[in-house]
Order: C-alpha cells, then structure tokens, then sequence
C-alpha cells in the first residue's frame, strides 16, 4: 500500500483521563491569543464560548461570514467584551483573511492558535454541492482550500506566537467520517472527497514544518466524534490541542507514520 494511505494515532496519553479537572487541562492556553474561524454555531460557536469560559486571561478572535447574525457570538461578547473580538472572514475571499490579520496584528501582535472549524455540506436553495459542477467547486474551496488559505493569511502571527517552549498550534477539524464507507452510505460525495483533502493539506504543512524545523509550529486534524454531546467533544478536543502545545503529543509525519490526528 502506498505510505501517504497509512494514516494512525498511536495511543492514547494518560492525560486523556476523562477525570481530570477540565480547568487544568487548557492551562497552556490561558492568556495566550486563540483564533476560531467558522465560530458563529455548532462547534466553532463552543470552542470559543470554552476557551472564554475555561480560562482567565486568554483572548480569543472569532470569525465568520456574516457576524451581524451571529447571535451566540454577540452574546458572548457582551458578557466578555474585553477578551472577544469578532471578525468577518469568508474563505472565498482572500481580502478578509488579510483584514482579519491586519487586525490581530495590531491589536496582538501574534497567535499562539488557530482553529478552522467550518464546514460546506448544502445550503438550501444556494448550493448543492453534488449536483453541479460550481457547487462540488464550492464545496472544495470551502472545506479544502479556505483553511489552508486561512493559514497562510495567519503564518506570520503564528511564527511570532510559537516558541520551542511554547508551542502555536494550527488545530484543522473535520466533520464526520471521511471514508467510502460513509460516502456510500450518505451520497456526501463531494463533501467527503474536501474534507479528505483538508487531511491530506495539513499532512503537508506539518510535512513541510518538519523539513523547515519549524520546531514553534505544529499541525494537526481533529475528529470532533458523532456519538459525544457538543459540549464533552469541544472539552476533548481543547484537551488534545492543550496536550499538543505542553509536548505530550508530538505530531509526526513521515513516510512510515502519520501521527497528527486524533479521534476522542
């Protein structure tokens, strides 16, 4: 079988205690810079709405499309309006990326995280992305190239925001399974084949980091689960991204192992 085919985790840490308190498990990010782009619901909404909650001192940037509606992020910014700042970005249009930057950049100076958790499956009436050739295209710049261009957009904060000792993650969820069996069994196929891309792509970042020993950035692909309430499954995937940045997982890729992915 081809190598780049092989895809694992090996093990699990001891960390992963489903008992240890949670305030001591993201202590690495407390006062650090955290940006989640695709934030205004589901799990990007959570992942901002734990990473203010959780911490003391960590700022958080959220992004999305259209923040005027957002309402669970304009509610979190009223009640942490010094540690908030929400930002339009939209991945198809590379100018906002650029904004977004400029304005962290200002306002931070760097980014010690950056999490990209949105997603394209259909939106009524606008895209289906199976069923035309500009929505599989959509689809893939969407779930695909959009994070990837989010992380070239961030790179300079994040290189002025990871150290030896302290590390910046780049944190790329994907939704759901990825795999033929789950193509065959819910006709997602374009959806399927971009976010296998977006696994592929961040293979190849954290490829490139390792070749470069860029050793204050890493990369990584978390499977937020299924079966998990959206509460527990954000606690666990902040408790892989803390456990990342302190070492106790070390993303590796190389021709015989592929090390940079978790499932909680």
């Amino acid at each position: 079988m081809n190598s780049i085919m092989k895809f694992k985790f090996v093990g699990c840490p001891k960390s992963f205690s489903r008992f240890r308190m949670f305030s001591s498990e993201i202590k690495q990010l407390d006062g650090s810079v955290s940006m989640v782009q695709g934030a205004s619901r589901g799990i990007g909404l959570e992942l901002v709405k734990q990473l203010l909650e959780k911490t003391k001192e960590g700022h958080v940037v959220a992004t999305c499309s259209n923040p005027s509606v957002a309402t669970g992020l304009l509610e979190l910014k009223n009640k942490f309006a010094d540690r908030l700042d929400i930002h339009r970005l939209h991945l198809t249009n590379y100018t906002t990326i650029e904004e977004t930057a400029k304005a962290v950049e200002d306002k931070y100076g760097c980014l010690n995280l950056l999490i990209n958790a949105s997603s394209l499956i259909s939106i009524p009436h606008v895209a289906h992305p199976d069923k035309s050739l500009s929505g599989i295209l959509r689809s893939f710049e969407v779930n695909a190239i959009g994070p990837i261009m989010v992380l070239k957009g961030m790179w300079p904060l994040l290189k002025a925001g990871g150290t030896d000792s302290e590390i910046a993650v780049v944190a790329n969820i994907i939704h759901g399974e990825t795999t033929i069996t789950a193509n065959d069994r819910r006709r997602w196929h374009s959806y399927i084949c971009s976010q296998d891309r977006l696994h592929r792509l961040t293979g190849g970042v954290l490829m490139e980091l390792q070749q470069r020993k860029e050793d204050g950035i890493t990369c990584i692909v978390l499977y937020p689960g299924v079966r998990q309430t959206k509460q527990y499954s954000v606690r666990m995937l902040l408790r892989t991204i803390n456990d990342v940045k302190t070492s106790k997982i070390r993303p590796v890729y190389s021709a015989d192992e592929h090390d940079y992915h978790y499932y909680p």
